[in-house]
């Protein structure tokens, strides 16, 4: 089954999301949805380094709540700073931080929620997977960010994939 449905809920996502965009539910439209919902996750297969095992939905469920505040605090923040700028504000930098986590889906998600939070201007993640690479809008305490980092996002993101 795995072979000829290797995600059977993106699948069924797939077809879904066509069929709405097509607000059509017409045979031509469900066949074909049918058809681009079966091949899109067969072709695209070997782009996913892994299956997703979701261990804890409990912690998933606090750390996207914790992401949805810290991004809407981050975003208050920053568009103050924006609207009245003043005396007294850190320059730019770099942050690298040492990671613990080592599942790829673990990883891929810690660089999304680090690349949405405003005032991160982009993340990368070295080849090895052991260290993330921040520059951030403004830096205060490097080894402060950094802790903060591993507590609320790397630490969750263990229990939840690893």
């Amino acid at each position: 089954m795995k072979r000829w449905l290797p995600a059977p809920l993106l699948s069924l996502a797939l077809l879904a999301v066509w069929l709405l965009l097509n607000r059509s539910f017409s045979l031509g439209q469900i066949l074909f949805g049918t058809l681009l919902a079966l091949a899109i996750p067969w072709l695209t297969a070997g782009l996913r380094p892994q299956p997703v095992r979701m261990r804890r939905p409990g912690v998933a469920l606090r750390l996207l709540l914790c992401v949805a505040l810290d991004s809407v605090q981050s975003s208050l923040v920053l568009a103050r700073r924006l609207l009245w700028p003043g005396p007294g504000r850190h320059p730019a930098g770099f942050v690298q931080v040492p990671l613990d986590l080592r599942d790829p889906n673990g990883l891929a998600t810690l660089a999304m929620i680090v690349c949405l939070t405003p005032g991160t201007a982009w993340a990368e993640l070295a080849v090895d997977g052991r260290t993330l690479l921040l520059h951030v809008l403004e830096l205060d305490d490097a080894a402060a960010l950094s802790a903060e980092i591993k507590h609320r996002y790397e630490r969750p993101l263990m229990e939840i994939f690893e």
